[in-house]
């Protein structure tokens, strides 16, 4: 008699048809090589294109790259003007006049307070003897002020604060906080002044950008128009295409191509313009800041910003030729 088994074994998994997974990895691999070939393809014969056709592609580029370094240029003023103000954050510092008998030693442990204000970028304290020596310096009155027995000038702290052209609000607190001290007397600042710079600065920040959304605006119309030509223009190739089975994302993608060559090229001449022009300007610019006994340097693109201008530049054009394709493709159907 056969032993019966009590426990039966489980039968063993298949193994893994090694050919069949080696060819559906070349499958994936092989798609992948033939998406890039197409891509590859696409890009640079629309490239080829445009070189095809070098005067109205000069046109074109050549009007963008003037929308891009007007934008630009309007960006770079505003940069350039912040760094002229943040020189002049000096003249809205905050004097707190102390009480004349706050000790110097007191008026160190209230200034050394201030310093751990977080709103306040830096403080300095004026003695009543350094009060004094600048005031026979600049007066003009040394002899006579000699022959007063007692210092009537107070101790005087000095204090900066931060984002003085930029923060409005911020700036009136600290400006109250200070006034309500018991150490101080009298405080001062001249908000007017203050408030005329702030008023400078966003007037600039918003101009500079309405003028950058506008000319946006014009790139992404014109390259879209450009489009729509250059579609008009293979409008029989377009329908054959279609006839033998070619899909919307097959037809679109040279055009979307070209889309992006006229925004990447208008991009770099549009970055050539102004740094050109920046360049120009750089020696008279300084030239004028050293008679003001500025440090004053032109300010030019970084590395970030160009990127990022390169890439608004292409995007807006790839946006407005997708748009015209959405509607201009889909309208050429085999009759």
């Amino acid at each position: 008699m056969k032993q019966i088994d009590k426990y039966p074994r489980k039968p063993k998994p298949p193994k893994p048809d090694v050919k069949q997974t080696e060819r559906v990895g070349g499958n994936v691999r092989d798609r992948l090589i033939a998406w890039r070939d197409q891509h590859a393809q696409a890009l640079f014969s629309s490239l080829s294109r445009l070189f095809s056709t070098p005067f109205s592609t000069t046109m074109t580029v050549g009007v963008l790259a003037v929308a891009i370094a007007l934008a630009s240029g309007f960006y770079l003023v505003v940069v350039n003007l912040q760094q002229l103000t943040s020189g002049l954050e000096a003249s809205n510092q905050i004097s707190l006049f102390l009480r004349e008998e706050i000790s110097e030693a007191r008026a160190a442990k209230y200034a050394d307070g201030i310093r751990k204000n977080p709103a306040v970028k830096h403080v300095k304290v004026i003695t009543k003897d350094q009060a004094m020596t600048e005031f026979k310096r600049f007066s003009g009155f040394g002899e006579a002020i000699d022959v007063l027995e007692k210092n009537p000038l107070p101790i005087v702290i000095e204090v900066l604060p931060k984002d003085a052209l930029v923060d409005k609000p911020a700036l009136t607190r600290l400006f109250e906080e200070f006034k309500q001290s018991t150490e101080v007397d009298f405080a001062q600042m001249d908000m007017a002044w203050v408030e005329r710079l702030q008023s400078i600065v966003a007037t600039a920040r918003l101009s500079a950008l309405l003028i950058a959304i506008l000319l946006g605006f014009t790139i992404f119309f014109i390259a879209g128009n450009t489009i729509r030509l250059e579609i008009h223009n293979r409008k029989q190739e377009i329908i054959i295409a279609k006839l033998v089975g070619a899909t919307n994302g097959f037809i679109q993608r040279p055009f979307l191509y070209t889309g992006f060559w006229l925004g990447f090229l208008s991009g770099v001449f549009g970055w050539f313009i102004v740094t050109i022009i920046l360049l120009i300007l750089r020696s008279s610019v300084e030239n004028l800041s050293g008679l003001y006994k500025g440090a004053f340097h032109l300010m030019f693109f970084s590395y970030t910003e160009t990127l990022l201008l390169l890439l608004m530049s292409s995007g807006l054009a790839i946006f407005g030729s997708w748009l015209v394709l959405q509607v201009q493709i889909r309208q050429l159907n085999p009759e």
